[in-house]
């Protein structure tokens, strides 16, 4: 009988501590501490968008970027404080992102009503949803009680984000990481649909493909053609910008999925999801789905990513100034 106790009391206590691992990361986690930190948010947002539509495709690149590492916990905002150290923003893959400058003036305006209380990490997701839907795209649920890292590695983020250049094999291994599959790594990459990109990320494609001057046989051959003679000039050109969905590019639409059934997909890593049946078949299902199916299971995405190795609780902390550890 005293046996079954300890049993019924175990259980019990692992419940307990589930039951409030759950409860650090819910909807509405300000509504106390904070009561108008999602609209804050979102005001911030709304006030700059229609300026820089292009805002939405940099705020989910950074988010996406952010939770690949060490998950969603803002750690790819923080400043190096030495010469020799090499945090996640000057990665390769992160010197193109965009958006810190954003999140700071966010961060100031949350400090003003609330001092130390809305995380980085909280902001960024926020941010990220507002602004996509500010421009006409889908919005979804985002639950928030994440704490900021404390710690920011330039080689876990070349290690663990997906590069434009990764394989499927190479794709589903670092989403599958991270708790994503599949139908995530598809969804997830048809952000693709608004955004530019730099031609350094995909000129090998046009110009150097297995290293003796060739072209990717699984890009569309006028589309390459018409990309080195109008865009991308030469393999050394790190500074052009070209748009990742040709003609809307600040549309969150369908017209990704249609392109890379094209073989119109820019990256490499958007060929690949051609390359695996089951890939193949969400692909073709959303280019011939509609809109609002799109809609609703990014938004299930999104959410999902935004799980990802949070920090809750006491883990962590929240930064007074985003890019600086307190």
């Amino acid at each position: 009988m005293a046996r079954f106790g300890l049993v019924f009391v175990t259980i019990l206590v692992i419940l307990g501590l589930v039951s409030f691992s759950e409860a650090q990361l819910k909807l509405g986690f300000y509504d106390k501490t904070c009561p108008n930190a999602e609209k804050i948010v979102q005001a911030v947002v709304n006030q700059h968008i229609h300026n820089v539509p292009s805002l939405a495709a940099g705020l989910i690149r950074m988010h996406f970027h952010d939770c690949f590492v060490r998950g969603c916990d803002g750690s790819i905002l923080i400043n190096a404080t030495s010469s020799n150290q090499q945090v996640e923003k000057v990665a390769p893959p992160n010197l193109t992102v965009r958006g810190f400058d954003f999140i700071d003036l966010v961060k100031t305006v949350l400090e003003r009503k609330c001092p130390g209380v809305v995380s980085c990490a909280d902001i960024i997701t926020l941010a990220t949803r507002d602004s996509v839907a500010a421009i006409g795209g889908p919005t979804w649920n985002v639950p928030t009680g994440r704490r900021d890292g404390r710690i920011s590695n330039a080689t876990e983020a070349l290690n663990n984000i997906p590069p434009p250049f990764g394989n499927f094999t190479t794709l589903i291994t670092l989403f599958g990481n991270q708790g994503l599959d599949v139908k995530d790594l598809v969804l997830l990459s048809g952000a693709h649909t608004i955004g530019v990109s730099h031609c350094s990320s995909f000129s090998n494609r046009l110009f150097n493909f297995t290293g003796v001057g060739d072209q990717d046989p699984s890009l569309d051959s006028e589309y390459a053609d018409n990309l080195k003679s109008r865009k991308c000039l030469s393999i050394a050109d790190n500074t052009t910008q070209v748009e990742m969905d040709p003609g809307s590019r600040n549309t969150f639409d369908l017209s990704y999925f249609k392109l890379v059934l094209k073989r119109r997909g820019l990256f490499e890593s958007d060929a690949a999801l051609t390359k695996d049946p089951t890939a193949l078949g969400q692909v073709r299902g959303f280019a011939g789905g509609s809109l609002q199916d799109f809609f609703v299971e990014f938004g299930k995405s999104m959410e999902k990513m935004g799980r990802i190795g949070v920090k809750t609780g006491s883990d962590g902390e929240i930064r007074r100034t985003c890019s600086v550890v307190n």
